[in-house]
Protein backbone atom coordinates (compact mmCIF):
# COMPACT_ATOMS: atom_id res chain seq x y z
CA UNK A 1 0.00 0.00 0.00
CA UNK A 2 0.78 3.44 -0.55
CA UNK A 3 1.65 6.07 1.62
CA UNK A 4 -0.74 8.89 2.09
CA UNK A 5 0.21 12.43 1.18
CA UNK A 6 -0.80 14.94 2.81
CA UNK A 7 -2.18 16.86 -0.14
CA UNK A 8 -4.84 14.11 -0.62
CA UNK A 9 -5.49 14.42 2.82
CA UNK A 10 -6.16 18.01 2.49
CA UNK A 11 -8.45 17.57 -0.42
CA UNK A 12 -10.33 14.46 0.76
CA UNK A 13 -10.95 16.72 4.16
CA UNK A 14 -12.49 19.22 2.05
CA UNK A 15 -14.60 17.04 0.38
CA UNK A 16 -16.18 15.62 3.33
CA UNK A 17 -16.38 19.23 4.64
CA UNK A 18 -18.28 20.51 1.63
CA UNK A 19 -20.85 17.47 2.11
CA UNK A 20 -21.16 18.03 5.36
CA UNK A 21 -22.31 21.67 4.69
CA UNK A 22 -24.69 20.29 1.67
CA UNK A 23 -26.27 17.96 3.67
CA UNK A 24 -27.07 20.67 6.50
CA UNK A 25 -28.19 23.31 4.04
CA UNK A 26 -30.97 20.59 2.44
CA UNK A 27 -32.00 19.24 5.58
CA UNK A 28 -32.62 23.25 7.03
CA UNK A 29 -30.42 23.34 9.89
CA UNK A 30 -28.05 25.92 7.78
CA UNK A 31 -29.90 29.19 6.39
CA UNK A 32 -29.31 30.62 3.00
CA UNK A 33 -28.98 33.98 2.05
CA UNK A 34 -32.02 33.71 0.17
CA UNK A 35 -33.92 32.41 3.07
CA UNK A 36 -33.18 35.70 5.24
CA UNK A 37 -35.24 37.49 2.48
CA UNK A 38 -38.93 38.61 3.94
CA UNK A 39 -40.59 40.42 0.95
CA UNK A 40 -39.82 42.44 -1.48
CA UNK A 41 -41.33 45.55 -1.05
CA UNK A 42 -41.16 49.83 -2.64
CA UNK A 43 -39.09 52.24 -0.74
CA UNK A 44 -38.47 55.56 -0.60
CA UNK A 45 -34.90 57.06 0.77
CA UNK A 46 -33.72 60.56 1.28
CA UNK A 47 -30.77 61.73 0.13
CA UNK A 48 -28.91 65.02 1.83
CA UNK A 49 -26.59 66.89 -0.19
CA UNK A 50 -24.48 68.66 2.31
CA UNK A 51 -22.38 72.17 0.51
CA UNK A 52 -23.48 71.58 -3.21
CA UNK A 53 -21.89 74.53 -5.17
CA UNK A 54 -24.54 75.63 -7.94
CA UNK A 55 -23.93 78.80 -9.86
CA UNK A 56 -26.47 78.52 -12.46
CA UNK A 57 -29.77 79.52 -12.68
CA UNK A 58 -31.65 76.58 -11.36
CA UNK A 59 -30.75 73.32 -9.44
CA UNK A 60 -29.76 70.75 -11.73
CA UNK A 61 -32.12 67.87 -10.32
CA UNK A 62 -35.26 68.09 -11.13
CA UNK A 63 -38.71 66.30 -9.94
CA UNK A 64 -39.59 62.95 -12.04
CA UNK A 65 -35.90 63.14 -13.24
CA UNK A 66 -34.05 59.75 -13.23
CA UNK A 67 -30.75 59.95 -11.29
CA UNK A 68 -27.85 57.50 -11.57
CA UNK A 69 -26.50 56.30 -8.07
CA UNK A 70 -23.51 54.73 -6.72
CA UNK A 71 -23.59 52.99 -3.37
CA UNK A 72 -20.35 52.92 -1.52
CA UNK A 73 -17.87 53.87 -4.28
CA UNK A 74 -20.38 50.65 -6.33
CA UNK A 75 -22.23 52.06 -9.23
CA UNK A 76 -26.32 50.61 -9.30
CA UNK A 77 -28.78 52.05 -11.55
CA UNK A 78 -30.55 55.06 -12.78
CA UNK A 79 -33.09 55.51 -10.20
CA UNK A 80 -37.01 57.60 -10.09
CA UNK A 81 -36.30 61.47 -8.05
CA UNK A 82 -39.76 62.13 -6.76
CA UNK A 83 -38.93 65.11 -5.05
CA UNK A 84 -35.99 67.75 -4.70
CA UNK A 85 -36.07 70.45 -1.81
CA UNK A 86 -33.25 72.89 -1.93
CA UNK A 87 -32.41 75.75 -0.31
CA UNK A 88 -29.49 78.58 -0.47
CA UNK A 89 -27.33 78.47 2.93
CA UNK A 90 -29.23 80.52 5.34
CA UNK A 91 -27.59 82.15 8.27
CA UNK A 92 -29.27 83.54 11.64
CA UNK A 93 -29.59 87.42 12.71
CA UNK A 94 -30.58 87.89 16.06
CA UNK A 95 -33.42 90.81 15.96
CA UNK A 96 -33.52 93.68 18.50
CA UNK A 97 -37.17 92.61 19.27
CA UNK A 98 -36.47 89.73 21.71
CA UNK A 99 -33.78 87.84 22.72
CA UNK A 100 -34.20 84.74 21.76
CA UNK A 101 -35.20 85.76 18.45
CA UNK A 102 -33.69 85.31 15.52
CA UNK A 103 -34.40 85.71 11.35
CA UNK A 104 -32.91 83.60 9.11
CA UNK A 105 -31.74 85.71 5.38
CA UNK A 106 -29.59 84.12 2.72
CA UNK A 107 -26.25 83.80 3.34
CA UNK A 108 -24.07 86.96 1.66
CA UNK A 109 -21.01 84.86 2.05
CA UNK A 110 -22.13 82.13 0.26
CA UNK A 111 -24.41 82.92 -2.30
CA UNK A 112 -24.15 80.17 -4.52
CA UNK A 113 -23.98 76.97 -1.93
CA UNK A 114 -26.92 74.95 -1.78
CA UNK A 115 -28.16 72.32 0.95
CA UNK A 116 -30.61 69.73 -0.59
CA UNK A 117 -32.90 66.35 -0.03
CA UNK A 118 -33.47 64.14 -2.77
CA UNK A 119 -36.18 61.60 -2.24
CA UNK A 120 -35.64 58.77 -4.33
CA UNK A 121 -37.76 55.59 -4.78
CA UNK A 122 -36.55 51.83 -5.72
CA UNK A 123 -37.80 48.11 -5.18
CA UNK A 124 -35.82 46.58 -2.13
CA UNK A 125 -35.74 42.87 -0.57
CA UNK A 126 -36.44 43.69 3.59
CA UNK A 127 -34.81 41.83 5.90
CA UNK A 128 -34.32 41.22 9.53
CA UNK A 129 -31.44 44.29 9.14
CA UNK A 130 -33.95 46.50 6.62
CA UNK A 131 -34.15 46.86 3.16
CA UNK A 132 -31.22 46.03 0.81
CA UNK A 133 -30.50 47.26 -2.25
CA UNK A 134 -28.19 46.18 -4.83
CA UNK A 135 -26.27 44.03 -1.92
CA UNK A 136 -25.94 47.28 -0.20
CA UNK A 137 -28.30 47.55 3.20
CA UNK A 138 -30.10 50.86 2.84
CA UNK A 139 -29.75 52.83 5.97
CA UNK A 140 -29.26 56.64 7.31
CA UNK A 141 -25.74 57.71 7.05
CA UNK A 142 -24.90 55.57 4.09
CA UNK A 143 -22.97 57.94 1.79
CA UNK A 144 -23.94 57.65 -2.14
CA UNK A 145 -23.54 59.49 -5.02
CA UNK A 146 -26.10 60.93 -7.62
CA UNK A 147 -25.03 61.84 -11.08
CA UNK A 148 -26.85 62.83 -14.07
CA UNK A 149 -26.04 64.71 -17.59
CA UNK A 150 -24.51 67.49 -16.09
CA UNK A 151 -23.82 67.21 -12.50
CA UNK A 152 -22.40 64.47 -9.39
CA UNK A 153 -23.30 64.78 -5.96
CA UNK A 154 -21.96 63.18 -3.32
CA UNK A 155 -24.32 62.60 0.27
CA UNK A 156 -25.67 60.73 2.73
CA UNK A 157 -28.83 58.51 2.91
CA UNK A 158 -31.06 60.65 5.75
CA UNK A 159 -34.17 58.89 6.05
CA UNK A 160 -35.88 55.12 4.61
CA UNK A 161 -39.58 54.38 4.48
CA UNK A 162 -40.76 51.13 3.40
CA UNK A 163 -43.81 51.64 1.21
CA UNK A 164 -45.79 48.93 0.60
CA UNK A 165 -44.74 45.27 0.59
CA UNK A 166 -44.96 43.75 -2.89
CA UNK A 167 -45.12 39.68 -2.08
CA UNK A 168 -43.63 37.44 0.36
CA UNK A 169 -40.91 35.26 -0.32
CA UNK A 170 -41.16 32.85 2.47
CA UNK A 171 -40.74 29.38 1.62
CA UNK A 172 -42.11 29.89 -1.69
CA UNK A 173 -45.48 31.59 -0.93
CA UNK A 174 -47.02 34.23 -2.61
CA UNK A 175 -49.34 35.86 -0.25
CA UNK A 176 -49.90 39.50 -0.79
CA UNK A 177 -49.24 42.03 1.78
CA UNK A 178 -50.24 45.30 1.74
Amino acid sequence: MKKINIVDLIILLGVITALFVGILTTKHFRQTADKQIEATSNITFQVFLRGVTVTGQEFPIKNNDKTFITIRNVPYTELNVISVKSEARMTALPTSKAKDQYILIKDPTQPAIYDAIVTITDIAKITKDGAVVGGNKIKMGLPVTLEGENYKFNGTISDVKVISNVKIEDAGENNQVG
